[in-house]
């Protein structure tokens, strides 16, 4: 039950007043739906992320557990500052019990900081740990000033993982270890291409040597700038952290001006089956980081069902091919179900965050347990990290992709199905 005292806190947090909120204590006692509130970029360029939404909320809602829950999508339109104001909507208009956030720091990130300002529990999760933790905070460039945070916990991959995945890629083809990096200006663009922090002293530190040419504007048209930069470097590797319509713009553009590396190997832009289909032969054997896919010898805590059984069964309900979102997105509703299941009264935002804090389970994503495990001790409160591997898109005669997983250095007990290539 809903007491007044924690009525009263919760309406404090969220600036909600008594009178406005037209008492949910009775709807609570009637057994009313737990809210969960989901943003995420169902427009735009980071569109691609979000394809699987559908798909997985309709699945989960049809589970027994989804019986008991309500989820209010909000698009973001793969804007922050949209992000943020959806964001708000669902804690004060809606109010949820607990937030849902994925999809690159430009969605969690605002959604996360709003939700620590209102006192709104929130889990998130699709993007690298560095660029959420640390962009977060008041002052990114002093360490000694990050705090943790009190409602907001993540769990994916870090910088330090896809540095591992990329090099073990990448020392499997003979090159001259030079480096093109392709970095934006915006969450993962400053926090992959940070001089201190971010990729390029981990490339350096195994003798790759990383070229870049700035920070170049998201929607850009023209990447001459760059590719003259990677020519004159003689790069034989290109990298960088980019979404799919500048990969797609890059790609062309430096075929058309003869620029042909060996190995391009690239976060976000390739992460789905269309980025890929749309370059046709130009797609081939690119590489990139693997979170997800329907070989991971992982299953769902929710239907039982092996990486594979999701994936086929998204083929089999959409006529698409899987995508590595499926896996994470559905995660994430396993995670709310067993936290929600652990709160004593899942309107007590502070007994839910300590639900989240204490959770530790077996996920279609692995384990998920915020102990802390392979983090630094300023991120080990928030940040769960996951397994990451390597992998390698394939093409067929008849145009079709597949994602063939290349290196599994990092993660032994993800299988691989292939070898690293060179591009054509």
């Amino acid at each position: 039950m809903l007491t007044r005292r924690k009525f009263l806190r919760n309406s404090a947090a969220t600036g909600l007043t008594l009178a406005a909120s037209g008492l949910a204590a009775p709807a609570i006692a009637q057994g009313a739906k737990i809210k969960l509130g989901y943003v995420s970029p169902q427009s735009g360029p980071l569109a691609g992320f979000a394809e699987s939404d559908a798909y997985n909320i309709n699945a989960f809602l049809a589970t027994e557990a989804g019986k008991n829950f309500e989820v209010i999508v909000k698009d973001s339109q793969s804007n922050p500052n949209r992000a943020a104001e959806v964001a708000k909507e669902l804690i004060v208009d809606d109010e949820i019990d607990l937030m849902l956030v994925a999809s690159t720091p430009e969605n969690t990130n605002p959604v996360a900081t709003t939700c620590e300002a209102e006192g709104m529990p929130v889990i998130s999760t699709k993007a690298p740990w560095q660029p959420w933790f640390i962009g977060q905070q008041g002052n990114p460039g002093d360490p000694a000033s990050w705090k943790p945070f009190d409602f907001a916990f993540h769990y994916f991959w870090g910088l330090e993982d896809v540095i591992a995945v990329f090099l073990n890629m990448w020392n499997q083809i003979p090159t001259n270890k030079a480096v093109g990096g392709l970095f934006p200006n915006d969450g993962d663009g400053n926090a992959w291409g940070d001089p201190n922090v971010g990729v390029g002293p981990g490339f350096a530190a195994q003798g790759y040597t990383l070229t870049d040419p700035g920070r170049y504007q998201n929607l850009t048209d023209d990447f001459s700038a760059q590719i003259n930069a990677f020519k004159a470097a003689n790069a034989e590797i290109v990298t960088g952290v980019v979404i799919p319509p500048d990969f797609t713009t890059f790609r062309n553009q430096a075929i058309q001006q003869g620029f042909n590396p060996k190995i391009i190997t690239v976060a976000k832009a390739i992460l789905f089956p269309q980025s890929v289909e749309a370059l046709g032969e130009a797609g081939h054997n690119l590489s990139s980081e693997v979170w997800w896919s329907n070989t991971h010898p992982f299953s769902s805590s929710l239907t039982g069902q092996s990486a594979a059984d999701l994936a086929a069964d998204f083929t089999a309900q959409t006529q698409r091919p899987w995508t590595q979102p499926i896996g994470f997105i559905h995660s994430l509703f396993e995670v709310a179900t067993n936290v929600m299941g652990r709160a004593s009264d899942v309107t007590d935002r502070e007994g839910v965050a300590a639900a989240i804090a204490a959770t530790s389970m077996d996920t279609m994503v692995g384990k998920i347990a915020w102990d802390g495990a392979g983090l630094p001790p300023f991120a080990a409160t928030n940040v769960c990290k996951t397994q990451l591997v390597g992998g390698q898109w394939r093409r067929a005669e008849d145009g079709s992709f597949s994602l063939v997983v290349v290196d599994n250095q990092t993660a032994p007990n993800i299988p691989t199905g292939g070898v690293m290539e060179a591009l054509a």
